[in-house]
């Protein structure tokens, strides 16, 4: 006698097809040149998605990711992708960014302003027209999401490809890091910015008046308590800080950032959290790039979503080059010099993923808009490893220089 299969059994042939498919693909189809791993499972989350594979097998969509899926899925995806940003915002070396900061204030804010303008210019030719700003959004803060979404870069992914070039160590590798550490400070700000509820502005003070106070409390417990408490107690803070936020209408996503951010990366020790970002990359990540990829859509039209997907990609990769190439002349960079600078620095995924992310589920963009975003993400990040490669095989003595 047949008996319908449990909630149970669905969800795990989910997590069978989430980490099965793309990780053959990346093995067996060798694409670890133009594809990390990282984004064939980005790239896979879209074509599980309901624009490709449900609209091609809609019957079959239907049975594994349903609602009660969907929703187990979203949890998972949830508290990953928080545990992530967590793990970034602890990463962040203010402090080297600080004493360098001439040459690292002029690169990052260049880097910054130039794409987000760009991106910001097509934002407001493209939002004029319908299907593209969310429900819940102001013109003023599409345009403004979408240009920092053209100007972001995503540092986690930056750390990785750099250990995949094998310059992360190297002093090239360490100015890297400054400048993508200061844009994800902005990315942050800006996202704040946008998130600000004027109908729940008490409550959004509030939230940081008292974060301001209990990180103090924080930063001093974490100090003495003994070491292999530290990750446990992180780990309720994080929690903590993304209900209040949360709770405060700026995301709970801008409070895992600040849990992070305010803890200092020495209390947990650099192998560890090397160890456990990649643990996350590993066994929960590729949740939430398909949680991601369940929500791409193409109901403007599929040459219409494609369509600004490539315009975003052309202001997001002319100005980052742009902005460092001005940033070179200014610092009397080498030749060369500026553009592997600025090619390392195209890095999306992820960051501007879950970046974006937050501007669909508030409801500032549309999910056509974050479609486009999404695959601008996906070829921005492709074409990194591709173009810096071989300017650094030509250029190796600039990996030895500090500024």
């Amino acid at each position: 006698m047949h008996t319908a299969m449990s909630t149970t059994e669905i969800f795990l042939i989910a997590i069978l097809i989430i980490f099965t498919a793309p990780y053959l693909v990346w093995r067996l189809g060798r694409t670890d040149y133009y594809a990390p791993l990282v984004v064939v499972q980005i790239i896979g989350g879209i074509l599980l998605g309901p624009g490709v594979l449900g609209a091609a097998f809609p019957n079959y969509y239907s049975f594994v990711f349903n609602p009660q899926v969907v929703t187990a899925l979203n949890g998972i995806a949830w508290w990953a992708v928080m545990m992530f940003v967590w793990v970034a915002g602890i990463e962040l070396d203010l402090s080297e960014a600080w004493s360098r900061r001439k040459e690292t204030s002029i690169t990052a804010a260049l880097a910054l302003a130039t794409p987000l303008s760009f991106g910001a210019i097509a934002a407001a030719f493209l939002l004029q027209q319908e299907g593209w700003l969310g429900p819940q959004g102001s013109y003023i803060q599409g345009v403004l999401g979408i240009g920092m979404a053209c100007a972001v870069t995503a540092l986690p992914i930056l750390v990785l490809l750099m250990e995949k070039l094998e310059i992360l160590r190297q002093p090239l590798g360490q100015r890297l890091l400054r400048y993508a550490s200061l844009d994800d400070v902005a990315i942050w700000g800006v996202l704040a910015l946008i998130l600000v509820d004027w109908e729940r502005v008490s409550r959004q003070m509030i939230f940081l008046v008292l974060f301001a106070v209990a990180a103090l409390a924080m930063r001093r417990l974490v100090a003495r308590v003994p070491e292999q408490d530290r990750w446990y107690v992180g780990l309720i803070w994080l929690a903590l800080c993304g209900l209040a936020a949360d709770w405060a209408g700026l995301h709970y996503m801008v409070g895992a950032f600040l849990a992070g951010a305010v803890l200092d990366a020495k209390w947990f020790g650099q192998g560890k959290m090397d160890s456990f970002r990649h643990v996350l990359l590993l066994a929960v990540m590729p949740v939430f790039f398909l949680s991601t990829g369940l929500r791409t859509q193409w109901d403007v039209g599929g040459v219409a979503v494609f369509g600004a997907a490539a315009l975003f990609l052309f202001v997001s990769v002319a100005g980052k080059l742009i902005g460092v190439h001005a940033a070179g002349r200014i610092l009397k960079w080498q030749p060369g010099e500026a553009s592997v600078i600025g090619w390392m620095l195209q890095t999306k995924a992820l960051i501007m993923i879950i970046f974006v992310n937050v501007l669909l589920d508030k409801g500032i963009i549309t999910n056509e808009t974050f479609t486009a975003l999404l695959l601008m993400a996906v070829a921005s990040t492709m074409l990194t490893i591709p173009m810096v490669k071989p300017q650094l095989d030509r250029l190796r003595e600039l990996i030895g220089r500090s500024d």
